[in-house]
């Protein structure tokens, strides 16, 4: 799970422009990076161009996916990442970032400017690399995936003692049943020889 970039654009009639980025391309080479990020930039302002004010979706190409939200006042935020990490975690990401962003950014501002410097993105960037030490929910899920894998442990362990607990039982079963024959045995012969 791995996300690459963070943008947010301004969206003009049918022309998208970028207003602020940022980007982690380490895990390409380094000389595939200034590609890479060009050709994200270039995907980013094609796919916000053709989202509607108001829609959220998700676009799939080779192994990224780009999550888009194209907010109402007409400025988007778009994360991309690899197909493995979650849309649910994406989207709650962007809806943080877009409501920030109009914040500190009023209308007026955003509407008139080429680029705007927005560090927080950097932040968002690096802590919510691990989705689940940055959303709650997930990181919920993944106490209770654990704590059911110790369940289950605990499960089998009762079941194998028990297992073993009913072995017992049969053999002690077994082995009363022969002592008492033991017993008999025993009475009848000493009964034939008595001792005077």
């Amino acid at each position: 799970m791995k996300l690459y970039s963070i943008l947010i654009l301004r969206k003009d009639a049918d022309k998208a422009k970028v207003l602020t980025s940022h980007f982690d391309l380490s895990s390409f080479g380094f000389f595939q990076r200034g590609s890479v990020q060009e050709f994200m930039n270039f995907s980013a302002t094609t796919i916000a161009e053709r989202t509607q004010a108001g829609q959220r979706q998700s676009v799939e190409s080779e192994n990224n996916v780009a999550h888009v939200y194209a907010h109402p006042q007409g400025v988007s935020g778009m994360i991309i990442s690899d197909k493995d990490y979650p849309s649910r975690v994406a989207f709650s990401l962007l809806n943080k970032i877009m409501d920030e962003f109009l914040v500190k950014f009023p209308t007026d501002v955003w509407k008139k400017a080429t680029t705007l410097d927005y560090p927080e993105l950097a932040e968002y960037l690096r802590k919510y690399q691990d989705p689940q030490q940055a959303d709650t929910i997930m990181k919920v899920q993944k106490e209770l995936d654990e704590t059911t894998a110790i369940l289950h442990k605990t499960i089998d362990s009762v079941l194998q003692r028990g297992e073993k607990l009913d072995s017992l039982v049969d053999r002690s079963e077994a082995l009363s049943s022969q002592s008492k024959m033991f017993y008999k045995t025993a009475k009848k012969t000493n009964s034939c020889c008595v001792v005077m």
